[in-house]
């Protein structure tokens, strides 16, 4: 993989990096202002968990709507994941055929009617909307680390913690205004199809980007001009272990965040709390995962070895877990700061890692389809396997002590993602 070097115009993660003709090379060149291109990344990052953390609060409701078993129910959060992961794999060749911002744009409008298909009438078009909110969410969350690496590749870790930070912000919103927005809008239904309005909002604000990229880009170059050993990278890119590390480190840590986002606020309330005491600490927990998302990143691109950092998020998150296991309801608010904090660390660690342990923009994009692909799909066993852990028992001792063992797996990943290396 060559590097890039210094003084050389940065080209697109998903083109390819073969010489080109001088012409097709400066029109390759031709993008839109970095402000515009951050408030694009901003607006993306709000809606890239917003559609799944307000479901959660509203979980009880939906399965009473269509008399669904604590399994199914955790169906609503485990389809999106299944396709977060399966999605993944077509991110980069539907960028390298139209492009990152157009492949951005599409994504927030699938994104907006996934999200209005959820609430129509038959059971099936929640599971479908759940499909198409997966697979637009895969999209933006595979395709932003290479256009961070492309356009701001010294604020790298500045932009992932902007980044990381907004969408850990889209979702403490959501998560804080389900029940008030049920209880305003007269249904569930009215509260999870409000946030098609937000992806409307950030589709258009790629909509001009996507146009001058197109304009800037030889979209029409033959076949033979593609980058050759693409097929080849994949391949080496699957028997490299720093990879497998990065990967699974995002997998354990999205597998944890999503068991919370789909249980915690159940766990609470199955242990006496109120359910709108239990949305409020639940919505706190996502709330104050901004400061590790915002704060762990930066730390981390300053060290050359991020696996000190790694193990002190993990051991936080699993103090809280500890916490939850032995307290649920009397340590609840502090419980959920621990473990929100170390969430939103180990988050914008896996994702800061992609962009540190990548050469350039290409390796960076697909590092990041890898670690996405079988990150959520291991991530997708979660919600759906505490489910029926808890169903099968009755209770949440079980559900919850597994989260331990996925802590401590956790701290092993790490230790090896976390090294000062390349790929």
């Amino acid at each position: 993989m060559p590097e890039t070097k210094p003084g050389a115009p940065l080209i697109d993660a998903e083109e390819d990096l073969a010489p080109a003709p001088p012409v097709v090379a400066a029109r390759r060149r031709l993008r839109a202002h970095p402000a515009l291109v951050m408030l694009g990344i901003v607006l993306a990052s709000l809606n890239m968990r917003a559609a799944l953390a307000g479901v959660s609060p509203l979980l009880g409701e939906i399965g009473d709507h269509f008399h669904l078993a604590a399994t199914a129910s955790s169906l609503v959060t485990t389809i999106p994941l299944v396709f977060m992961g399966l999605g993944s794999i077509v991110a980069p060749k539907l960028a390298r055929r139209w492009g990152t911002e157009a492949v951005l744009c599409g994504a927030l409008v699938l994104l907006c009617g996934g999200i209005l298909l959820r609430v129509a009438p038959p059971v099936v078009a929640l599971f479908v909307g759940c499909a198409l909110v997966g697979t637009a969410i895969a999209l933006l969350n595979v395709l932003m680390p290479g256009l961070i690496k492309r356009d701001f590749p010294e604020r790298a870790a500045s932009m992932t913690a902007l980044y990381s930070t907004a969408m850990i912000l889209g979702a403490t919103v959501s998560a804080a205004s389900a029940v008030p927005l049920e209880e305003a809008l007269g249904g569930w239904q009215g509260s999870l199809v409000s946030w098609a309005l937000l992806a409307a909002v950030a589709a258009a604000a790629w909509l001009p980007q996507a146009a001058i990229a197109r304009r800037g880009t030889a979209h029409g170059l033959p076949a033979a001009t593609a980058r050759p050993t693409a097929s080849g990278e994949g391949r080496a890119l699957l028997r490299t272990p720093l990879a497998w590390q990065v990967t699974l480190f995002m997998g354990m840590q999205s597998l944890i965040a999503y068991v919370c986002i789909a249980w915690m606020p159940t766990v609470f309330t199955d242990n006496g709390m109120s359910k709108s005491e239990a949305g409020m600490v639940y919505a706190f927990y996502t709330l104050v995962q901004m400061a590790g998302s915002f704060v762990v990143p930066l730390l981390a691109g300053r060290m050359r070895d991020q696996r000190p950092l790694a193990v002190g998020v993990v051991l936080l998150m699993a103090a809280g877990t500890t916490g939850l296991l032995l307290a649920p309801v009397a340590g609840a608010w502090v419980w959920a700061t621990m473990m929100g904090v170390a969430q939103g660390g180990t988050l914008g660690l896996a994702l800061t890692m992609m962009v540190l342990r990548s050469r350039d923009a290409h390796t960076a994009a697909r590092l990041s389809g890898m670690a996405q692909t079988w990150g959520y799909l291991l991530a997708s066993v979660g919600p759906f396997a505490i489910g029926a852990v808890h169903q099968a028992t009755g209770g949440w001792t079980l559900p919850v002590a597994l989260l331990l063992v996925a802590c401590a797996g956790l701290v092993f990943l790490g230790l090896g993602a976390g090294r000062d290396r390349k790929i």
